[in-house]
């Protein structure tokens, strides 16, 4: 996960991940030959529009493990774990400048379905 989320470090991590259990929020990992090396937190909801959905907060895989199916794995196994909890939808956000993973979850057969708008608050 620190590949993705470079900023923090691991006590504000762990913490992080705690309050953000009570949320909800959950995380899984994907191995090869023993080692991690994919990560996903996920949490699933409900609002008005959608109805019962999972958003998937992270996903990440270590750079020396990209390109060889880790990513597919754990996108398999968010979407079976978001169908048999009764999801309509999976969603996920990734930042504009991120062109190799829009690649990878349209080949993952996710869609482009929306603008995110942001404001900064602070």
């Amino acid at each position: 996960m620190s590949e993705l989320r470079t900023h923090l470090v691991k006590d504000e991590f762990v913490q992080l991940v705690r309050d953000m259990e009570a949320d909800g929020y959950r995380l899984v990992y994907h191995e090869d030959d023993g080692q991690v090396v994919a990560v996903a937190g996920y949490r699933i909801y409900t609002n008005l529009i959608l109805g019962r959905n999972m958003y998937v907060d992270d996903l990440v895989t270590t750079t020396r493990s990209r390109s060889k199916g880790n990513g597919a794995v754990l996108i398999k196994w968010l979407r079976d774990k978001a169908k048999s909890a009764g999801c309509r939808y999976l969603h996920l956000d990734s930042g504009t400048e991120r062109h190799r993973a829009h690649k990878f979850y349209v080949k993952q057969g996710l869609t482009v379905s929306a603008f995110h708008f942001t404001e900064n608050l602070q």
